[in-house]
């Protein structure tokens, strides 16, 4: 028989077993979200993006900066525009999707100038949304009970 040290596991590090349960528990936060949460999730999202970028910036990592500022992209992209319906949304949904689509202009300029200034742009930007959306979370969890 043979000793096996006890940091050592046929699962991985500690630290690799706690990024997997992260991201199980992600997915499982997905999986089991309502609608309005999802949308939460995706501001939640794009402001930690963001703020992953201009610390980045700050610090001059340029890789890291590009990927988090390409995750907001995709995130108001992909998430948030995408999921506008601009025929049932009427005028809000265009001004939405029309914001959607500054901000990810805006961020890919920041990514390419290394523009705080516009990252902070893009975060005030946002946050008005972020707090409306939050602010209806009682209505539509009383709504849909």
């Amino acid at each position: 028989m043979y000793a096996v040290p006890l940091s050592a596991s046929p699962f991985g590090s500690a630290t690799a077993r706690a990024q997997v349960y992260n991201r199980v528990g992600v997915e499982t936060g997905v999986l089991d979200a309502s609608p309005h949460k999802l949308v939460a999730m995706l501001f939640d999202g794009f402001f930690d993006a963001l703020a992953q970028a201009k610390g980045a910036l700050v610090a001059g990592n340029v890789e890291v900066k590009g990927r988090a500022l390409g995750r907001a992209v995709r995130i108001v992209d992909e998430g948030l525009k995408a999921g506008l319906d601009l025929s049932a949304g009427g005028p809000l949904a265009v001004d939405l999707s029309e914001l959607y689509a500054y901000v990810s202009r805006r961020l890919t300029e920041a990514n390419l100038r290394n523009d705080s200034t516009a990252l902070d742009e893009c975060a005030q930007l946002m946050q008005p949304l972020r707090e409306a959306w939050q602010s209806i979370a009682p209505q539509v969890h009383t709504a849909t009970r």
